[in-house]
């Protein structure tokens, strides 16, 4: 319960999204206290610099470089993590919640690898653990798919959830220029860490995912059980190439549950235009959402920045105070499934837009069909161009196995009549899934 000093809050780090909450906070005070009833305050944030300068204006005595401070500090109630990574963020987060304080983070990394630790201590301890700003920046979506849809039955989780590699796709598509040239663009405009291979490769998705999926079918899924393939790989004519069949590349985190095992990956993939998804552009993330009774649902917006995310964090912050002024507690963990049954990979069922470059001589395309008809892969679309060194195969196929598909792939990269398997893309969106 509420004691009559009001709320404090420490903070654990202030950097763009620690720093962004601790000025909302600070600067949103009156607003905060009406929606609460109470006042919330920040009272101490550990930093690394003591010499930084800061957005948010408090008091020097404020901050510490020790982070045990903030931990032991009996007067704080919430504690927001805001350092990110693995390790001291788990000590930090485990100690907060054994000295009976509330935490609130945005540690994606942290949540899909150790999450259920985590989570156990906060049930244990009967404490609240709010994490809204670990997918998706300010878009809402943890809580909607914990409370809002608590009684339906989420079949499929489709979405954009890495703002860096939707700019870059975006910049290829509406410029024509080359993988580098974007991602290059992408880092003057600082949308990427000094090390974008998290963002390039599928790591920050793949993490993201792995929360998404475990809140909306009820099972524990780790980052480690997501199959995942960044856009490296993606080149120009790919993606001109999609726009000229009607389509928009992007990399898409796929979650669905399929006869009690969930089958989860991370990809780049061809979208319709006519699929909202499609229209998803430069650093916004969307989460398509398809519930059993609810039908289609997308959730659209920035999915990350300081303000986005920090708003998140003091939303959690707001919702944990007013908890402690009724008595009562958030939707804890919902993984109430014992661990979850990842579907294997050759088992998930695919579409794949496929580009070969060929002989330029008769019986081609009836060779090159038969191999996919070996393999149960049937062709929903066949496009030839060029002639000789220039000739090619574009062919789209309808959903299959992605273990069949692969066979296929195998064995055309050593069929005679084929040069070359240049690119190959995965569908979705299409209603075929």
């Amino acid at each position: 319960m509420m004691n009559d000093r009001g709320i404090n809050v420490g903070f654990l780090g202030c950097g763009i999204v620690g720093g962004a909450a601790a000025r909302i906070l600070t600067e949103h005070t009156e607003e905060i206290r009406m929606r609460t009833g109470v006042d919330v305050a920040v009272r101490r944030i550990a930093v690394r610099s003591l010499a930084k300068q800061r957005d948010v204006r408090l008091p020097a005595a404020t901050f510490t470089t020790d982070p045990r401070e903030v931990i032991d500090d009996p007067s704080i109630d919430v504690v927001v993590e805001a350092i990110g990574g693995i390790e001291p963020a788990r000590d930090l987060i485990l100690g907060a919640i054994k000295s009976g304080k509330h935490v609130v983070t945005a540690n994606k990394e942290l949540l899909a690898t150790l999450g259920e630790e985590i989570m156990q201590a906060a049930d244990a301890a009967g404490v609240d653990l709010l994490f809204e700003a670990a997918v998706g920046g300010g878009i809402p979506i943890i809580r909607p798919m914990k409370e809002s849809l608590a009684g339906d039955r989420v079949r499929r989780v489709l979405g954009i959830v890495n703002g860096t590699t939707n700019f870059i796709l975006t910049r290829m598509s509406e410029t024509g220029e080359s993988f580098a040239e974007a991602l290059g663009e992408a880092e003057r405009l600082g949308y990427t860490e000094m090390d974008p291979s998290a963002d390039i490769e599928g790591f920050d998705a793949a993490a993201k995912l792995a929360i998404l999926a475990s809140i909306a079918f009820n099972a524990r899924v780790v980052a480690g059980d997501v199959q995942r393939e960044g856009i490296a790989r993606v080149g120009a004519a790919d993606v001109k190439a999609a726009r000229e069949l009607g389509y928009e590349v992007k990399l898409l985190a796929v979650a669905e549950n399929v006869d009690g095992q969930i089958s989860a990956r991370v990809h780049p993939s061809m979208v319709p235009r006519t699929h909202p998804l499609a229209s998803v552009r430069d650093v916004f993330n969307a989460v398509f959402v398809e519930g059993e009774e609810s039908g289609e649902l997308m959730f659209f917006g920035r999915g990350a920045g300081g303000g986005p995310t920090g708003a998140a964090v003091v939303g959690d912050v707001v919702e944990i105070a007013r908890n402690l002024t009724v008595g009562g507690r958030s939707a804890g963990c919902t993984c109430y499934r014992d661990r979850a049954r990842i579907r294997p990979q050759d088992e998930s069922r695919v579409r794949y837009y496929v580009v070969l470059s060929v002989l330029d001589q008769p019986g081609v395309l009836s060779a090159v069909a038969g191999v996919f008809a070996s393999h149960g892969v049937s062709i929903a679309s066949v496009r030839q161009e060029g002639t000789g060194d220039e000739a090619t195969l574009a062919l789209i196929t309808h959903v299959a196995t992605e273990g069949a598909h692969q066979a296929t792939f195998n064995d055309l990269e050593h069929l005679d009549v084929v040069r070359q398997l240049v690119s190959r893309l995965r569908v979705e969106g299409t209603g075929e899934e």
